[in-house]
């Protein structure tokens, strides 16, 4: 077996960097800071909300379903915004903060109404960062993390649940579900058998959509690797737009330019930065998971 170290690791976002914008991928997940060895981060309002409100969610899956709601999921919320909160979220005043804040509330307040999948038995995978080798010979791992996966003990298979924080629904074509719908069956051994959305801003049910078939997810994911694989050796990292750069990887070059303002490290170890007041915050809210 190729060793894993060397081998390159793609996933959902990463992917999905490339397809927009190869200087965004590159910028994201090759780029290290000369001065500290780290991969740089920018934060912003719309991805803070969605990492508070994610953490509050998936950290049920771990618990018995007679627990999860022992600790009111808004006090939950509170504990995961005060990693967020002010400049570490990239907010420029308290008001635009608590407009932030209330929003993710108000998502919270709505899944205690209705908990769906919440309230039933889920599977957690044992893996940190579930991965497989989606091709040994290439030397491409495909890696992600679900945020739930319902468990239905009846013919013990399971169903895909993707929490949406975002305003905007997610692409026909992107590669989330297909990705998902490989991880599911190559790291654990439960059939996935449903799929779904839930838009958390504004739906109390989950939408269903199409689980996709596995021999052609896996061969149009492979696609994308092996070109990923083969800009990283080439280091070939082209802004379509040209020099002057477009809205996925300006900010991140503001970051490499030094006209960022640090703010810490996130779980990840790579530093996050935000926009100074005086700069517009340009990355787009449809980017939010």
């Amino acid at each position: 077996m190729p060793d894993k170290f060397s081998a390159v690791w793609v996933s959902h976002s990463s992917m999905s960097d490339f397809l927009k914008c190869p200087r965004s991928y590159y910028l994201k997940n090759v780029y290290k800071d000369p001065n500290t060895g780290h991969k740089i981060a920018m934060m912003g309002p719309a991805l803070a909300l969605g990492q508070a409100v994610h953490e509050v969610l998936e950290s049920l899956s771990i618990l018995p379903v007679e627990q999860r709601f022992d600790t009111p999921l808004l006090t939950r919320y509170e504990n995961a915004w005060k990693k967020v909160s002010g400049k570490k979220g990239g907010f420029r005043s308290p008001e635009q903060e608590q407009q932030y804040k209330d929003r993710g509330a108000d998502m919270i307040r709505r899944v205690m109404a209705n908990p769906g999948p919440l309230k039933r038995k889920a599977v957690k995978i044992r893996m940190d960062l579930p991965h497989y080798w989606l091709s040994e010979t290439d030397g491409i791992i495909l890696c992600g993390r679900i945020d739930w996966l319902e468990y239905f003990p009846d013919n013990d298979t399971v169903a895909i649940v993707d929490f949406k924080t975002g305003k905007i629904d997610e692409d026909p074509t992107s590669l989330q579900l297909p990705i998902y719908h490989l991880l599911v069956a190559n790291c654990q051994q439960r059939r996935a058998v449903k799929a779904y959305y839930w838009y958390l801003d504004r739906q109390d049910d989950m939408t269903e959509k199409e689980l996709p078939n596995l021999d052609e997810a896996a061969a149009k994911v492979l696609e994308i690797a092996k070109q990923v694989k083969l800009a990283r050796k080439l280091e070939l990292f082209k802004c379509p737009e040209g020099e002057n750069g477009c809205k996925y990887c300006k900010s991140l070059e503001k970051i490499v330019r030094g006209e960022a303002e640090f703010v810490g490290q996130n779980e990840f170890r790579a530093d996050v930065y935000i926009m100074p007041e005086t700069q517009k915050n340009e990355m787009p809210d449809s980017d939010v998971l």
